[in-house]
């Protein structure tokens, strides 16, 4: 990705603690959405969360809700995803203190959390990769296995099809 993020909600720090925020893409976000995440479009995205500081790390919690339409990964059909998730993300300040190339074992309790530069964290980043991460790239809509079946190609054909013709019948 280059430039900045297609979604971003930009919040300082400083000011997070007791905020309650509620995050709607607009049009124009939303397409260029779909486009980063390869989908036919993007008709709802709105995220509520509630902000607390703990030190210099924020905590936001609350839920994403989301409509788009993809394409199914066998017909190419127009398939509607509707969601409503859970949203727990931990933004901790960037740790410099590591050598270039050196290995980082991390644990679950680390997988949640988003480090941030400065002052600010971006609450629309984190909720555009929720987002992603909702997304199955293999989903299929009902007409998958007519579409399935039309691709497979009949048993008289292929490279041994002349062999089944040689082969003795008794």
């Amino acid at each position: 990705m280059t430039g900045a993020p297609e979604f971003s909600r930009l919040i300082d720090v400083g000011q997070a603690d007791g905020r309650q925020l509620r995050l709607e893409a607009s049009e124009a976000e939303r397409k260029a959405l779909a486009e980063r995440f390869g989908l036919v479009r993007i008709d709802r995205l709105d995220a509520k969360l509630a902000l607390e500081r703990v030190g210099q790390d924020v905590s936001a919690t609350g839920s994403l809700t989301a409509d788009w339409v993809q394409s199914c990964a066998v017909s190419a059909e127009d398939l509607p995803v509707a969601i409503d998730e859970t949203l727990a993300f931990r933004f901790v300040p960037a740790s410099d203190g590591r050598q270039p190339n050196e290995e980082v074992e991390i644990d679950a309790e680390d997988c949640d959390k988003i480090e941030y530069s400065g002052t600010g964290i971006d609450l629309g980043e984190a909720v555009a990769q929720s987002l992603a991460l909702a997304i199955d790239p293999y989903a299929t809509g009902p007409d998958a296995d007519e579409a399935r079946a039309g691709l497979a190609p009949p048993e008289d054909s292929g490279p041994f099809a002349a062999l089944r013709e040689l082969k003795p019948r008794g």
